[in-house]
């Protein structure tokens, strides 16, 4: 449960700042490596934020 909502968490920092920057991105990619397997309520939240960024709504922040 507690990778479900670090990963939410997360999700909802970059739709709130309308960005996914590198330290977003990587803490997602840090949970699901953590936790081996993606469970339906994180592929939810995960798929919201790639179609708010297939929408143009999400900016994909570079690294610096």
């Amino acid at each position: 449960m507690r990778g479900t909502a670090v990963i939410r968490q997360l999700v909802e920092k970059a739709l709130y700042i309308k960005q996914l920057t590198p330290d977003i991105e990587n803490g997602i990619n840090s949970e699901l490596s953590r936790l081996g397997y993606i469970d339906d309520v994180d592929y939810e939240a995960l798929e919201l934020l790639m179609a708010e960024m297939d929408a143009g709504r999400i900016q994909l922040v570079a690294s610096r």
